[in-house]
């Protein structure tokens, strides 16, 4: 059995850490697939960061040269954090990764992600954007995982976005709780498949969950830079957007910009040939 796993920060396991770095889910699923006698093989490919297109340009040729049988692919959160979003071309994007992936016969696991507005408990008017970014990048990942078979995880349910045990110090990413819930769901749905033959991944942390002093301490530190990194980047059009909102919603036509955010939605679909309901949008 072999094992890769594309994507950013999620999938490389930030959030987890352990002594040698990051772990993370995957880690923790790989050492589940496979039995004592026959491990599976396991190769990490996701980096922190990285965008659908990374994910196509720069992981996938390596992820289709180990010839892997399972391949995971969770991406889109960072796609929507920029100020260059574009539901088309991510749509293009992930359509292009799992063809070539499932081309050569290899079982994908794809997830609905939260948005990180809800995550970061933004104020609405910054929120709502984002919100709209997430429900549609869900929608295509909805989409192509039934047009490839894949086998899906839905981790944007609000039970697992409102329970913080379950997240790390930068309230983005799974911390070590989390990592083994992703884990042991996967783990799950793929024993369904026949395709986990080794141990469920253990649900109990080994480390402790982040303090209040680890927040607070993460936030004056690690999280000042990511914030201004992504305000050089994504925070003008944010606030622009915002300003946008707080207009629609004084005028009471806050429903145009949903509208608007669903056309470009079905144009994205009709860019990979695919028809989904609007009523499906960000199930």
């Amino acid at each position: 059995m072999r094992f890769v796993a594309l994507g950013d920060s999620l999938t490389e396991g930030v959030g987890d850490r352990v002594a040698d770095g990051w772990r993370g889910w995957a880690t923790l699923l790989a050492d589940g697939l496979g039995c004592l006698q026959e491990p599976a093989e396991f190769r990490k490919l996701a980096v922190s960061g990285a965008l659908t297109r990374d994910v196509a340009e720069r992981q996938t040729p390596e992820a289709l040269a180990f010839a892997p049988d399972i391949a995971s692919v969770l991406v889109g959160v960072n796609d929507t954090l920029r100020r260059t979003f574009d539901i088309e071309d991510m749509a293009r994007q992930l359509d292009s990764v799992c063809a070539r992936l499932t081309a050569r016969g290899t079982v994908l696991l794809t997830a609905c992600l939260p948005d990180p507005g809800s995550m970061l408990g933004l104020p609405l008017p910054l929120a709502r954007p984002l919100a709209r970014r997430q429900r549609a990048v869900n929608t295509v990942v909805h989409a192509l995982s039934d047009r490839y078979g894949a086998v899906h995880l839905h981790a944007a349910e609000a039970s697992w976005v409102a329970d913080r045990t379950m997240w790390s110090a930068d309230r983005l990413h799974p911390g070590e709780r989390g990592h083994r819930m992703i884990a042991r769901r996967f783990h799950e749905l793929l024993t369904e498949r026949g395709l986990a033959h080794g141990t469920v991944p253990g649900s109990d942390p080994e480390q402790a969950p982040p303090s209040r002093a680890a927040v607070a301490l993460w936030l004056a530190t690690a999280g000042t830079a990511w914030v201004a990194r992504r305000c050089t980047d994504l925070l003008p059009q944010l606030m622009r957007l915002a300003g946008a909102e707080a207009r629609h919603w004084a005028r009471g036509t806050s429903a145009r910009l949903d509208r608007s955010a669903e056309h470009a939605l079905l144009a994205a679909l009709a860019a990979v040939s695919l028809d989904v309901p609007l009523a499906r949008m960000g199930e």
